[in-house]
């Protein structure tokens, strides 16, 4: 069976809603990490069939949900 789509000429948008998700859209940022951050995500990539950028985002979400903060220990100059 072939099935043949026909566009009208106009279409009416009046009753349309704006995209719940437009405020959740990515921002591409440059960042540098070190070789073996970027490893780490590589190989659980290769496990789970996720991108290793998306993997960074979703651990960088979790810190955002759960509030969490790195730990920064300084050496003193004694």
């Amino acid at each position: 069976m072939i099935y043949i789509v026909i566009m009208k000429e106009e279409y009416d948008f009046s009753q349309s809603i704006k995209n719940p998700y437009i405020n959740k859209l990515k921002k591409q940022v440059t960042i540098r990490l070190e070789e073996d951050v970027v490893d780490y995500f590589r190989v659980l990539a290769e496990e789970t069939g996720i991108s290793y950028q998306s993997l960074i985002n979703l651990y960088l979400q979790d810190c955002v949900r759960l509030q969490r903060k790195p730990s920064l220990e300084w050496m003193s100059n004694a």
